[in-house]
């Protein structure tokens, strides 16, 4: 008998323009979370496992590209296109602190000891904000090449990874010094990069390529070529057996991590978040 594709997705309403980014917090004592933000401006919290509803952030005046939790779910922080990065509390939905810009911000990401919020956009600057002192002036780290895409934190908050909008490469800063120690060359601008649960890997997506770097060594463990140009990608938390990715032909994409086969498949609806469990019978 024919082994067949079988996936199941759960349908997540609410967002009434595209979802641009998505982040899910670690497992915590109540559970794990998942943050959205859209361009309606309005950040979702949810039941990271069944989807369902929790809250809604809201304050921002503009689209809302990045969203992130910190490891407790405790905060969450959101970048808008309004020139704002927010803090807020995630369990009662308040607006702790806004935190202004001169220009569009388009990613924010919780340092691992929670005590600190990186920022960066179109002003081509990183900003570390003290969340312990929050009308304190941020520490500025100058000089990224281009408009900032995406940021990451690694190596115990030692180490910030940075993408740009316009060119290649994912940029390794090193905290102490401020300055780029290192560059993951890439042909095109990187439109997605983590860092695995585990700490081993960076999975980057660029053009139509989603490549696994060592997260320490920094070598090119894997580099996969996809079946459109891809937007985004991450590696299953749990087992890291497989990924998927999604992009330009509106489907998401289920990979074996070893081998880059597909293993499944399924429709990305623009107003809607899917949430999937995958199998092969």
């Amino acid at each position: 008998m024919d082994k067949k594709k079988v996936v199941v997705p759960l349908v997540c309403h609410g967002h009434s323009r595209p979802v641009v980014d998505l982040f899910y917090s670690p497992i915590t004592p109540d559970g794990f979370f998942l943050v959205s933000a859209s361009k309606d401006s309005t950040p979702m919290l949810r039941n990271g496992e069944t989807g369902d509803w929790i809250g809604t952030f809201q304050g921002h005046k503009g689209a809302v590209w990045s969203c992130c939790l910190d490891k407790h779910a405790l905060r969450a922080a959101s970048a808008s296109a309004d020139f704002s990065a927010k803090l807020w509390d995630a369990l009662t939905g308040d607006e702790l602190h806004s935190f202004e810009h001169k220009h569009i911000v388009r990613a924010c990401a919780f340092s691992e000891d929670t005590h600190l919020l990186l920022t960066g956009g179109v002003e081509k600057v990183l900003r570390i904000y003290d969340l312990n002192r929050l009308d304190a002036p941020p520490r500025e780290v100058e000089n990224s090449p281009g408009s900032v895409r995406t940021l990451s934190w690694l190596h115990s908050d030692q180490t910030i990874l940075s993408t740009c909008t316009d060119i290649g490469g994912v940029r390794l800063w090193d905290v102490r010094t401020g300055k780029i120690s290192r560059t993951l060359e890439t042909k095109s601008s990187v439109t997605s990069a983590e860092v695995s649960q585990d700490g081993r890997y960076i999975t980057t997506a660029d053009g139509s390529t989603v490549k696994f770097w060592d997260a320490n060594h920094f070598g090119l463990v894997k580099s996969y070529n996809m079946p459109c140009i891809v937007e985004s990608a991450s590696l299953e938390p749990k087992y890291g057996n497989k990924f998927i990715a999604g992009g330009e032909d509106m489907w998401v994409r289920v990979f074996d991590f070893h081998t880059g086969a597909e293993i499944g498949e399924f429709p990305y609806a623009v107003h809607r978040q899917y949430f999937f469990t995958s199998s092969i019978i």
